[in-house]
């Protein structure tokens, strides 16, 4: 069965839309028949759909997922990463576990009003003795550092290890404008960042102020209020030439 994911050639030229609209999964094996089922969620299927776009100087990445393969997600995430083109995401609706980290890819991370991101430390499944659970805690921290070191990367100076640390300990769910704080997303989609408002009301504010400094009264001279206009002239000229007197 087809994911509801596609990776197809934009309207602008240059420029492609990918749609993560669906589980991030490798191929998978339909048991009755044998056959292989091509995953459009695998990090393969979008190097192989990269490489046929060929140049392309814009990336529009929509993103709707509850998340899904660490392994995928990582391969996806630095496939894109080291794309040469200008990357924006747009988080659509969920971005949870593995999806908002392939988000973090985005040179632009543009979230929905209501959409929501939700992290937690990565988890696996497994069976065996005491030494075999040792080291399958082990590498789960392993693994877990990979993928959460892209929240670090993307968000900068606005996230420190020790509160996404504590995020992640809760499982937490993030709304567009705690995203925005934490440096998980640069934009929410239709909502005008506070300080872009603050600084046109503060620059409309100064020009009005400069108008008031710069504003003058003017004035006609005297001197050229009483003088007369050279038709004036002549018609007085005409009437003395004629002993016209004025009135």
């Amino acid at each position: 069965m087809k994911t509801n994911f596609a990776i197809k050639q934009a309207a602008v030229p240059g420029s492609m839309d990918l749609y993560i609209y669906d589980d991030v999964q490798d191929d998978s094996m339909d048991w009755w028949s044998g056959d292989i089922i091509e995953s459009e969620t695998s990090a393969k299927y979008i190097k192989s759909e990269l490489g046929k776009a060929g140049e392309i100087q814009n990336i529009n990445i929509y993103i709707n997922s509850y998340g899904g393969s660490v392994k995928e997600g990582l391969g996806i995430y630095n496939l894109l990463k080291r794309h040469t083109a200008q990357k924006t995401v747009y988080i659509d609706g969920f971005a949870c576990s593995i999806a908002s980290v392939i988000a973090m890819v985005g040179d632009k991370v543009v979230m929905a009003v209501n959409g929501l991101m939700m992290i937690h430390h990565a988890s696996m499944g497994v069976f065996g003795n005491a030494e075999e659970l040792r080291k399958a805690a082990n590498d789960i921290e392993v693994i877990d550092s990979a993928s959460c070191s892209s929240y670090l990367a993307k968000a900068g100076e606005k996230l420190t290890q020790e509160t996404l640390t504590l995020l992640l300990d809760g499982q937490t769910w993030l709304n567009a404008t705690q995203c925005l704080e934490y440096g998980l997303a640069d934009e929410i989609a239709g909502v005008e960042d506070k300080t872009i408002v603050a600084a046109k009301q503060r620059f409309k504010q100064s020009v009005a102020d400069e108008m008031k400094q710069q504003k003058i009264d003017i004035k006609v001279p005297e001197t050229l209020i009483v003088q007369k206009t050279n038709a004036e002239k002549l018609m007085v000229a005409f009437n003395k030439k004629n002993k016209i007197v004025e009135v």
